[in-house]
């Protein structure tokens, strides 16, 4: 018997400019008084998380500031975080001020203040044990200062796994935020290569769950066994479809001209819808080829991001090989990809004249080399000797690639990561 019933939830929302002036009434709605505000020392460097800090004091709440986030969290910087915590609680809730790095160290850390074990317990199978939670976590405040994670709605905490070289995450309901906080104002300070790489995640959130398997391909389960990532369905199509419609006029424009407010608003309501839909529906191929093309970096260090370390930012990695993944699924629903590309690039032009297959694809392309995004995977440090690590990387992300809407074997990741190495002339 397939599958009839589909679930959704979402955390709490405030959302507009001068939310992030009303956490206090939020924590005290929570009953909080001793409060851990995790960010990251670059988003420290702005202020925010100082101003926060200083508007909770004025209302009688105990703010204790770590700037304990690194940007790609790691196995090692999660326990660091941890530890700091540790060190300086008990808390009664957890604030993340930050882009998707510092939401997700907050997430681990609210995880381990509150429940046994290692870290590793919970990090998903088979590269962890995949433990659940046993106890319910802290409050939990997301307050994005980029636009692009969607991290401030979902139940998912993302890291690398330094030993393994592979990128994985941990998921769960309970690591989902409490109430999401949406200033677009905090995205100010955003540059444009941290814009162009957090925007890429926001549309490929949005067409990964727009053209994920339906929640009625897969077979009957009962209530326990029914997990955050379900499969297409119609109220995350609303929030896929309407994440689209603002990039198609926003993106460009918030990551070549930073101080259009309108653009940077807009691009902070696409991430959160496009969150809103893909924390339940979920995301497939692209998402898992990203956690080993950036998990297994060498020496990548992309603009506007810290220079001390190589890395290959998460957006990034999704990106580059979207347009051959999306090539790769038009089968199974070639009308759902027609349609993402109709709202990414509602303009059409000469592309619409050729394959059908070759649309979307096109669409993507045109925009990432527009934004100055990477050529490929060449262009961050891969050749063809590598595809077969990355393939095995990819597989390891069963979680991710329950969701495709057709069955994904290492062959068709090997066709797909060999594509991306090049992606325009």
């Amino acid at each position: 018997m397939n599958e009839s019933v589909f679930t959704y939830a979402a955390p709490r929302l405030r959302f507009g400019a001068g939310a992030a002036d009303e956490i206090w009434y939020d924590l005290d709605q929570l009953g909080a008084r001793r409060v851990l505000i995790v960010t990251d020392p670059g988003v420290l460097a702005t202020g925010a998380p100082q101003r926060v800090a200083e508007q909770l004091r004025a209302h009688g709440v105990t703010a204790v500031v770590h700037d304990s986030a690194h940007v790609e969290p790691t196995d090692a910087s999660l326990a660091e975080a941890v530890a700091r915590a540790g060190a300086d609680g008990p808390f009664d809730a957890v604030l993340a001020i930050g882009g998707g790095s510092s939401i997700d160290t907050a997430k681990a850390v609210n995880l381990m203040l509150t429940n046994p074990g290692e870290l590793m317990d919970y990090v998903n199978a088979p590269i962890g044990a995949g433990a659940a939670p046993r106890h319910p976590l802290l409050p939990l405040i997301a307050v994005p200062t980029t636009t692009g994670t969607g991290a401030e709605s979902t139940t998912i905490c993302v890291l690398d796994v330094l030993a393994l070289k592979v990128k994985t995450g941990i998921s769960h309901e309970r690591l989902r935020p409490t109430l999401a906080v949406v200033d677009p104002r905090l995205t100010a300070s955003q540059p444009p290569g941290v814009t162009a790489s957090a925007g890429m995640d926001i549309l490929c959130h949005a067409l990964e769950s727009w053209t994920a398997r339906p929640y009625t391909s897969y077979a009957r389960k009962t209530p326990e066994q029914r997990v955050p990532y379900c499969g297409a369905n119609p109220v995350a199509d609303m929030w896929a479809e309407r994440a689209m419609t603002l990039l198609a006029r926003a993106f460009r424009p918030a990551v070549h001209h930073g101080e259009d407010e309108t653009a940077r608003g807009e691009m902070a309501l696409a991430a959160t819808f496009a969150g809103l839909g893909f924390g339940n529906a979920g995301v497939h191929v692209p998402h898992a080829n990203a956690y080993p093309v950036a998990g297994q970096v060498r020496d990548f260090r992309p603009r506007d991001y810290p220079a001390e370390e190589a890395m290959v930012p998460h957006g990034m990695a999704v990106s580059l090989t979207a347009p051959e993944a999306f090539r790769w699924t038009f089968d199974a629903d070639p009308e759902r990809h027609l349609a993402g590309a109709r709202l990414l690039d509602p303009r059409g032009g000469p592309r619409w004249d050729g394959d059908p297959r070759d649309v979307l694809p096109g669409v993507l392309v045109d925009l990432m080399r527009d934004l100055g995004l990477p050529n490929g995977l060449h262009a961050v440090g891969y050749d063809e000797s590598d595809v077969d690590s990355l393939v095995e990387g990819a597989m390891k992300q069963q979680r991710l690639l329950a969701t495709s809407p057709r069955t994904v074997t290492p062959e068709d990741l090997a066709q797909i990561f060999t594509r991306s190495l090049r992606l325009w002339d």
